[in-house]
């Protein structure tokens, strides 16, 4: 299952301006470790071909209040080391694909191969560390490659790598600044209280919520290789959430973020205030709004819609390291230099890309989780498939890394998404999208179309164990009618459906784009991405309700809250 929510961690650049010739102490220190291993490693009777070391140094602080008061507030550093060990050579390795009944493992989804690093720059005690690591890894490496020499098909006709020859790069950055230059805790938490505050007054809200975080990471990557790279990126990230009981005692959920590379650029109180107040009163609009019925039939998705859209449907469906999986569905095999969208369409990904319309992107980074620099991908080209996302792990006509290897630390990088961008030649302005939607609703003879205006996220599976389809969580959805009365606010409505199906019905694409800031779960953990796409009309869609979460009704009234 690979999954896109709105994002609580959001990271962009920090520091990115120059590299420096100064000496770094953690580099230094690793470095020095890596060497002595290396020596002592040629003395065993297989040894690692490659050694690679990750670490993530993070300062961060958050504060939360509900309906007006604090409840969380904290500052707090962590440092995680990562290590790879490969057994082998690069064209067979301990990576070789090897028959698994249950797909790419649950374990390697889960992670957990990360270890706590100290602090402090004590050559001691970081050595040990990575000393420790390294033999748990070798260890397994070495199982595994014996595992799989046992099972070579020695009939196979030229291989396909396992692990890709790449260029070494060598980048080091300044030393981040101090989370304290940045943020203020005592002014946020009066901040957050003030944002919360104004749900206490609707005693049909039952959440109201109102949440800063704030992060500096430094990354560091080291590889037997010689590669040598820190880099730096930080974020501000502020949400708003409350959740009201219908009529019925549904709970229905309502949320808002905004996504800055500091605190001080995320927006005023008075702006934040006034898009409190909006959430209240849609809120209350969707207490009373009817339950959708199952639907199938012409729809509009809206910007933020459409990006979640194609994240689900099709970005997962391109990461390269799926097509040597035979667990997995590979939707797309095959169809190099075939048209899998409408002439009209291109998409690319492009971590290089920071901004867009002066708006910063998560997906944004300078070299990927296998030290590659990151690159721009145009994966369909006017509709016909290109290429796709790869790691240092080859496939078939595809055997080099553009830079899409990603990991969160704590298990192994694979070729994941990065900044998702969408574009039309034939671009249609909103209005003339709804004719469409009318008229085509005329056709089907329906009464009436959807428009899907916000997503809170959604899930898609591509393994062959299960459907491949998707799920996308609208939070505001619409029914436009054809008779001309006015859009209707319904609630309950998850999109579904299978991906072939999906690009078949796309007809139109809108004439302005919007970014939808996301954190996307999957084999390798939960990474930072952003869906770049303007809104797009669908022939057909198909929709199912969404499950009901109810509380009981209050026994005794609110309190009287001055």
């Amino acid at each position: 299952m690979r999954t896109l929510l709105f994002s609580l961690a959001c990271i962009v650049s920090l520091n990115l301006s120059a590299q420096t010739n100064q000496p770094d102490a953690l580099m230094s220190i690793i470095e020095a470790e890596l060497n002595r291993e290396l020596t002592e490693f040629k003395k065993a009777p297989t040894p690692p071909y490659y050694i690679a070391y990750r670490v993530t140094d993070s300062q961060h602080g958050g504060v939360v209040a509900s309906f007006g008061s604090l409840i969380q507030a904290s500052t707090n550093r962590s440092r995680y080391l990562t290590t790879e060990v490969r057994v082998g050579d690069y064209s067979f390795d301990n990576s070789h694909p090897q028959e698994d009944p249950y797909g790419m493992g649950f374990e390697s989804f889960m992670g957990g191969g990360a270890a706590p690093l100290t602090f402090e720059d004590k050559p001691e005690a970081i050595q040990v560390s990575i000393w420790e690591q390294t033999q748990r890894d070798y260890r397994k490496a070495l199982t595994e490659y014996k595992n799989a020499r046992s099972k070579k098909d020695s009939t196979e006709k030229a291989p396909i790598p396992d692990f890709s020859k790449e260029n070494v790069t060598v980048y080091l950055e300044p030393a981040p600044a101090a989370l304290s230059t940045i943020f203020n805790e005592n002014e946020w938490k009066e901040r957050i209280k003030k944002i919360s505050a104004p749900f206490l007054g609707n005693p049909n809200i039952i959440e109201g919520e109102a949440s800063m975080r704030v992060e500096i990471e430094r990354k560091y990557f080291i590889s037997s290789e010689g590669a040598r790279i820190a880099q730096n990126r930080a974020y501000a990230f502020l949400y708003i959430s409350g959740s009201i009981r219908a009529e019925d005692g549904d709970v229905i959920p309502l949320h808002k973020s905004y996504y800055a590379l500091t605190p001080a650029a995320l927006p005023a109180d008075n702006i934040l205030l006034e898009d409190v107040n909006k959430m209240i009163n849609q809120l209350e609009k969707l207490r009373v709004a009817p339950l959708a019925e199952p639907y199938t039939g012409p729809a509009i998705l809206y910007s933020h819609a459409a990006g979640v859209f194609f994240h689900e449907i099709f970005g997962h469906r391109v990461e390269g390291h799926r097509f040597k999986d035979q667990a997995d569905g590979q939707t797309f095999q095959g169809k190099v230099q075939e048209q899998v969208l409408p002439a009209t369409m291109s998409i690319t990904f492009d971590p290089t890309r920071s901004h867009f319309q002066e708006q910063a992107l998560n997906g944004y980074y300078k070299f990927d989780d296998e030290g590659i620099e990151g690159r721009k991908v145009k994966v369909v080209d006017k509709g016909v498939l290109k290429t796709f996302l790869m790691s240092r792990t080859p496939i078939k006509g595809f055997e080099k890394s553009n830079g899409h290897a990603r990991t969160d630390g704590g298990a192994p990088p694979v070729s994941r998404q990065s900044n998702l961008i969408i574009e039309s030649e034939k671009l249609v302005e909103m209005a003339d999208l709804r004719k469409m939607l009318i008229s085509e609703c005329k056709k089907q003879k329906k009464k009436y179309g959807y428009l899907f205006m916000d997503v809170m996220g959604g899930f898609t599976t591509t393994d062959r164990f299960m459907p491949n389809a998707f799920n996308i969580f609208p939070t505001e959805v619409y029914r436009v009618y054809t008779d001309g009365r006015p859009d209707e606010l319904v609630r309950g409505v998850d999109l579904i459906g299978t991906p072939l199906a999906m690009f078949a019905e796309i007809k139109a694409a809108g004439d302005k784009s919007e970014v939808f800031t996301g954190f996307c779960g999957a084999e390798s953990g939960s990474i930072p991405v952003t869906a770049i796409s303007p809104s797009l009309f669908v022939k057909r869609i198909e929709t199912q309700k969404k499950p009901v979460t109810q509380i009981d009704k209050t026994l005794l009234p609110m309190p009287d809250i001055k």
